[in-house]
C-alpha cells in the first residue's frame, strides 16, 4: 500500500511541473467597501504566455482611515483620510501635518530645521505733517449705502470724534490697517448705522497719498478691552469701530479689505 501511495504522489507531481507557467498564475481580487479607496494605479502588464491583464495597486497607500463616528460623513462610501497621504495621488495634506493626530508618529515632512522662515512684510504708513489737508484734516472717508462722507481726523478724543472719523493714532493712514473710530447716536452720530452694513458695500477713503477703495469682509461686535483690530497688517485693510446701543461693554467692529 505504501508503495502505491508513494507512486500516486509521484505522478501528481510530475503533472504539475508538466503544467505551463500560465497556469500557475492567480489573483487576489482587491477588497472593497467603504475601508478602502478606489486603486491608486492600473497598468497593463503581458503574461508569459502572451496575454495581457491588469496590475491594480490595491495597498496600503490605497487605503483609508474611515471618518469619525458620528460625523456627517460617517456613512458615506469612500470618505475617510489616506492611510499613507504621501502615497495617495491628489491628496497630501500641508508639511507638518500629523496623520493621525497631534500625538501621531505619522507626520508629513515640514520645513527643514535649518530654513529661515521670513516673517510677513507689515505695511505702514505714518502720521506726519505733510499728510494734513488746509482744514487739518487727513483725508475723508465716504460710505455711500449708509449715507456717510466725512472728514478723519488724528485722534479719538471728543474734540476729534465730533468734527468726523477718529483715526487711532497707533495706526497706519494709508497702507497696511487704518482704524478709525466714530460716535453712534447723538448730534455727532456718524456711525449710528455701521453695524447695519452688508459684505461687499463699498467705502472709500482719501488722503493725500490718494484713493482706495474697500469692500466690507465682515461685521461683528467685540469685547470694549479686544484691540487686535488695531495691530499692523501685511495687507491694506480699514478697520472701523463704533459703540453698541445700550452696551457699554461692547463695540461694532467692521473689517473692509482694499480691492
Amino acid at each position: 500500500m505504501k508503495r502505491i501511495l508513494a507512486g500516486a504522489l509521484a505522478l501528481c507531481l510530475t503533472a504539475v511541473l508538466a503544467l505551463p507557467a500560465s497556469a500557475l498564475e492567480y489573483a487576489i481580487p482587491a477588497p472593497d467597501g467603504p475601508d478602502y479607496g478606489t486603486p491608486t494605479s492600473v497598468e497593463r502588464i503581458h503574461t508569459a504566455d502572451g496575454g495581457a491583464r491588469e496590475n491594480e495597486d490595491v495597498s496600503k497607500n490605497a487605503a483609508l482611515i474611515p471618518p469619525g463616528f458620528g460625523t456627517a460623513s460617517a456613512d458615506a462610501l469612500g470618505t475617510g483620510m489616506p492611510l499613507t497621504p504621501n502615497l495617495a495621488p491628489g491628496f497630501l495634506p500641508d508639511a507638518g501635518t500629523a496623520v493621525r493626530g497631534s500625538n501621531s508618529a505619522v507626520v508629513i515632512p515640514g520645513v527643514p530645521a535649518d530654513t529661515v522662515l521670513s516673517p510677513p512684510v507689515l505695511r505702514f504708513t505714518a502720521v506726519t505733517s505733510g499728510l494734513y489737508d488746509e482744514d487739518g484734516s487727513l483725508g475723508t472717508l465716504r460710505i455711500p449705502s449708509i449715507g456717510v462722507t466725512v472728514p478723519v481726523c488724528e485722534g479719538t478724543d471728543s474734540g476729534a470724534l465730533s468734527r468726523g472719523a477718529g483715526h487711532f493714532e497707533d495706526t497706519s493712514i494709508w497702507d497696511g490697517n487704518v482704524a478709525l473710530a466714530g460716535h453712534n447716536r447723538g448730534a455727532h452720530g456718524i456711525f449710528g448705522r455701521l453695524h447695519t452694513l452688508e459684505p461687499g458695500a463699498e467705502l472709500t477713503l482719501t488722503t493725500s497719498l490718494g484713493t482706495r477703495r474697500y469692500q466690507v469682509v465682515s461685521v461683528e461686535k467685540v469685547e470694549e478691552w479686544d484691540t487686535s483690530g488695531l495691530a499692523p497688517t501685511a495687507d491694506d485693510r480699514l478697520t472701523l469701530y463704533t459703540c453698541v446701543r445700550d452696551q457699554p461693554e461692547y463695540r461694532w467692529q467692521v473689517l473692509a479689505a482694499a480691492v
